[in-house]
């Protein structure tokens, strides 16, 4: 099919090196996401104070929870999928093009074809689209730009909202992300997860955590998804009525440490595509990123900094280390 990456070809060396593959149990265990139910909000002071506690305890023991009454209606995330399989139909030569959707350069992105190893390597391709660069997509991908601003309208609000409710327990001010995380800092990545005969070996997206605060998904009914947690893996349970949000690096060392930036990857399946889009939270990049707590476990930086270690990190060893670079 034209429009498949070169998965295989790229990592055919790598395929055939069985020291190199990746260590991924078939029998994982599948779990359920805590569930917030975010009407709860409009219903006063007491019921507020509820959710409150409720998304910090989930931001602390799993760093993922699911929301539902969250305000991006269902014909928005019908329009979404459709929109999503449209675009990565096209030929690959053409997404390769950084001119197919007037983004800026690198902005489609597939595999890792400097991976030396297939823990490194992910059988997926992705559009990372910046909200800046909404408004000016092509007028032939009108549809599709009409979607992506409907849905980047409601999740935008809802990651303020998120950030805010978060911040209260540990007496950062809400106006701190108002602030910081202006609307022109944050991006979306439009993810296909496509069949890989290979499932039991390679990832669709390997191991990580998120470099952001906080990250709100949607994903489709296929599953895949998989969060690390008391020392193993766990499937997360599709949910058709809920977003997926997870605590970012930023928040855990805003925090410091008490809500969790833990370790996710999509897994691949053989005969069936997997879609997913993900709303990424972030600060500017010269925001400084600090402990609200003492003695602070992380030393502070910006997101400037972050990225150009994470970037170190990725050449020189293959993957990135996160947080554990900035312990105090």
């Amino acid at each position: 099919m034209d429009f498949e990456p070169p998965f295989q070809g790229t990592c055919k060396t790598l395929l055939q090196n069985p020291t190199h593959f990746h260590d991924k149990p078939s029998d994982v265990d599948e779990c359920e996401l805590p569930v917030i139910d975010l009407n709860n909000l409009n219903f006063g002071h007491t019921e507020r104070e509820k959710i409150v506690s409720e998304v910090a305890q989930a931001a602390s023991q799993w760093g993922f929870f699911q929301v539902v009454n969250h305000g991006v209606s269902q014909e928005v995330v019908n329009d979404m999928q459709y929109e999503q399989k449209r675009l990565f139909r096209q030929p690959f030569p053409k997404k390769v093009e950084n001119n197919i959707l007037n983004l800026s350069a690198n902005s489609y992105r597939w595999g890792n074809p400097e991976a030396t190893c297939l823990k490194q390597f992910s059988w997926s391709e992705a559009f990372h689209i910046s909200t800046t660069e909404i408004p000016t997509m092509k007028t032939e991908h009108k549809s599709l730009r009409s979607t992506i601003e409907a849905f980047v309208k409601t999740v935008s609000g809802l990651a303020r909202s998120l950030a805010e409710i978060l911040a209260q327990p540990l007496g950062v001010k809400p106006v701190y992300f108002e602030e910081n995380c202006p609307a022109r800092t944050s991006y979306l990545r439009l993810n296909r997860y496509a069949p890989c005969p290979f499932s039991s070996q390679v990832c669709g997206l390997i191991s990580h955590t998120d470099t952001d605060f906080l990250t709100i998904v949607y994903q489709d009914q296929v599953g895949g998804l998989e969060i690390y947690k008391d020392g193993r893996w766990l499937g997360v349970k599709p949910n058709p009525e809920a977003l997926i949000v997870n605590i970012g690096d930023f928040f855990e060392a805003l925090s410091n440490g008490i809500y969790k930036s833990i370790k996710h990857r999509v897994v691949t399946s053989q005969k069936v595509e997997r879609f997913s889009v993900a709303y990424f939270y972030c600060p500017s990049y010269d925001v400084v990123i600090k402990s609200c707590g003492k003695p602070a476990l992380y030393r502070q930086f910006t997101l400037r900094e972050y990225k150009q270690q994470t970037q170190t990190d990725v050449q020189e060893i293959g993957e990135k280390v996160g947080l554990s670079r900035f312990l105090l």
